[in-house]
């Protein structure tokens, strides 16, 4: 059964129909999470990047949902382009200057639920050694079973919009354009340990 998004998406994610006092930790799954972000380029095209496989740990307190939480963090070298050129540009000094260990980390402080299905879901994001907070327009898409899994299972799509300058990259703007639309869709599975 579905449960609703007060009690699904807290922390982008969602427990078992059973009630549980404590939280529950979720796994986000790696090969169906994404973040494509968006930019305009010189006013001729927009141009497109992708951040993949990575993980993420989420815990989901359904009694007190204002419990629940969630933290990401990938490698900034883990960016895809479509581009080698492209992509060692935005590791250049232009942009990122990005070690081989340098981290973008999403943590949640906060969550508004707006519908049934909908959220605002409130964090700290850090990119290029600099945090700003950060407000995700999520919504969530299915919840339940996994049907290869057999585990409880949540996926939801979110966005926002991030102003490349705010984090000192703000290189060649207003040309290339400061402001970067965000778009996230993920799957999260109940994590092993929390199994019955």
């Amino acid at each position: 059964m579905k449960t609703t998004f007060a009690a699904a998406l807290l922390a982008g994610t969602v427990l078992s129909t059973a009630a549980i006092a404590e939280p529950v930790a979720y796994d986000l799954d790696p090969s169906h999470s994404q973040i494509v972000f968006t930019y305009n380029h010189l006013g001729f095209s927009t141009s497109y990047g992708m951040f993949s496989g990575f993980e993420g740990d989420i815990q989901f307190d359904q009694e007190d949902p204002a419990n629940s939480s969630v933290e990401v963090a990938f490698p900034v070298r883990s960016m895809l382009t479509g581009w080698e050129a492209r992509f060692e540009h935005f590791m250049s000094g232009d942009f990122f200057d990005a070690a081989e260990d340098e981290m973008v980390t999403f943590t949640s402080t906060g969550i508004e639920v707006t519908g049934e299905d909908t959220a605002l879901i409130t964090g700290d994001l850090t990119l290029n050694g600099t945090t700003q907070e950060v407000v995700l327009d999520a919504k969530l898409n299915q919840a339940g079973e996994h049907p290869m899994e057999g585990k409880p299972w949540a996926g939801f799509d979110a966005t926002t919009t991030l102003v490349r300058s705010d984090y000192g990259l703000g290189a060649f703007a207003p040309y290339v354009s400061d402001e970067v639309e965000v778009m996230i869709s993920i799957e999260a599975m109940q994590a092993d340990a929390q199994e019955s």
